[in-house]
């Protein structure tokens, strides 16, 4: 091709969230937004016919896009470019059209439309991988896995209660992206500063009339409340909390498929791999986890794109400035572009994990006789041994069995020495009950089951009806 295309749509994106970014979208939305308010100035009294109505109607998705395009470039004038181009295929409603109104009305509301929608197609989507991970924590909330702090081996836990640390962060997640599309208020007919006095003057000074209208169209584009008060814009801080949770969904994504991409390492768990996927273009053997790489790799990208509306709400200049705009249709579309594109991804891992339980056993069997020493000198104890002694036994073979791992690269042989040594001859028949791994997970199952049964599937309720099937990985 010979012009530069995002990869956020070229590549990645879902033609449901592709759509609802799309000049198409957007313009068809302006004109059902000049639509809703010449009904409601109609029925408010203004002098609006039946005809102009009905022609407006007839033409919402008649855009001329080439002569909007020629109409801006003339104008220099995105809004009036479009009133022209409507007015165009709506000779009778031209009169009519934008009345009272100014560029923000479309602009604005428009935008607040787009967001809520942007939140009605990503909440389904976050859902749907709560919802896979839940059933993966659940197969596997018994088998016994190393534990890692600092990267280094800690006690035990078991693959499934590791997943609920995923499920909670994104649960965390849900719930953000709710509140954040709940939160939404629509700008309304507010004028250009915001104080409606064009409305004003449109009805002769009857300010409930205004208010009347401004709750009309509210009502008409599917919000239950408007903002008070706005300057020309609606607050850019509105930006900011919804560019917040979705930095908040990548920051959280992005550590889950660095979790995988770790276990992928130690060969414990992988991403799915495809029959004719191709790991590495010299070294045919690689089994590299693409999919949690570029889940990382576009998650730190939503991580910083929540700097623009941060950055943009602090210079608006008193009612507005217009140094908002270009920015805006930037850091917008590709906040909601970059996590409905992780949440797909996420999607297809998590459906296809794959949990290799002889790898995590024999890591377990490296690890776990010296996290079982205290358990060790307890059973010493309690068959008539001094602690102490016991103690000193256990430092001077554990280091000797560390020496053998470190030093000479063999597996640990801790425990043969214990069998070896008559002085725990006593506890020799017990050993195997002191090294069972289901005893080192303390609640582990017990927590999977609590928090999936009371927290997890609860929250999945309003999105049962969306589970749908699987989902095929982007290029």
């Amino acid at each position: 091709m010979a012009r530069y295309r995002s990869p956020l749509v070229s590549r990645y994106a879902s033609a449901e969230m592709a759509y609802n970014f799309s000049e198409r979208k957007k313009f068809s939305t302006w004109r059902r937004l000049w639509l809703y308010l010449a009904q409601a100035e109609k029925s408010l009294g203004l002098s609006i016919t039946d005809e102009q109505i009905r022609e407006m109607e007839a033409n919402l998705d008649n855009i001329d896009f080439k002569m909007a395009a020629e109409e801006e470039k003339k104008l220099r004038h995105d809004v009036m470019a479009h009133v022209h181009t409507f007015a165009h295929c709506c000779p009778k409603a031209a009169a009519i059209i934008h009345l009272g109104a100014t560029s923000c009305y479309v602009g604005d509301n428009t935008d607040l439309i787009v967001l809520r929608d942007g939140f009605n197609l990503l909440l389904p989507k976050l859902a749907r991988v709560i919802n896979r991970l839940a059933d993966f924590a659940e197969k596997y909330a018994d088998m016994p896995t190393l534990g890692f702090t600092h990267y280094q081996p800690a006690q035990l836990t078991t693959v499934g209660k590791r997943c609920c640390l995923w499920i909670q962060d994104l649960c965390m997640d849900l719930q953000n992206l709710e509140r954040a599309r709940d939160d939404l208020r629509f700008r309304g007919v507010k004028g250009t500063t915001g104080t409606q006095a064009s409305f004003l003057q449109l009805f002769e000074g009857d300010h409930s009339k205004v208010e009347e209208l401004d709750r009309l169209v509210t009502e008409k584009a599917g919000f239950k409340r408007a903002y008070m008060v706005t300057g020309q814009t609606y607050s850019r801080k509105v930006d900011i909390g919804v560019l917040a949770v979705l930095a908040s969904l990548g920051a959280s994504i992005h550590k889950i498929c660095t979790d995988i991409r770790l276990l992928a390492n130690l060969k414990e768990i992988e991403e799915p791999f495809e029959k004719d996927q191709i790991g590495s273009s010299a070294m045919p053997y690689k089994r590299n986890p693409m999919r949690s790489e570029r889940c990382c790799s576009l998650a730190r990208h939503l991580m910083t794109l929540v700097m623009d509306p941060l950055q943009t709400a602090a210079v608006q200049w008193f009612e507005r400035t217009l140094d908002d705009s270009a920015n805006r249709r930037v850091c917008l579309a590709e906040a909601f572009l970059t996590a409905d594109i992780i949440l797909s991804t996420l999607q297809n891992i998590s459906e296809g994990l794959v949990v290799y339980p002889k790898v995590i056993e024999r890591r377990i069997r490296q690890e776990l006789p010296f996290m079982a020493t205290e358990n060790i000198i307890m059973a010493m104890v309690k068959a008539g041994g001094n602690r102490q002694d016991c103690h000193e036994k256990i430092r001077v073979l554990s280091q000797q069995a560390a020496a053998v791992v470190k030093q000479e690269g063999g597996d640990n042989d801790f425990i043969a020495r214990v069998r070896a040594d008559p002085y725990f001859s006593p506890i020799h028949k017990q050993l195997e009950s002191l090294l069972d791994p289901s005893s080192f997970t303390g609640r582990a199952p017990q927590q999977v089951a609590k928090f999936l049964k009371e927290e997890v599937r609860p929250a999945l309720i309003p999105y049962q009806s969306k589970m749908g099937g699987k989902v095929e990985l982007a290029l």
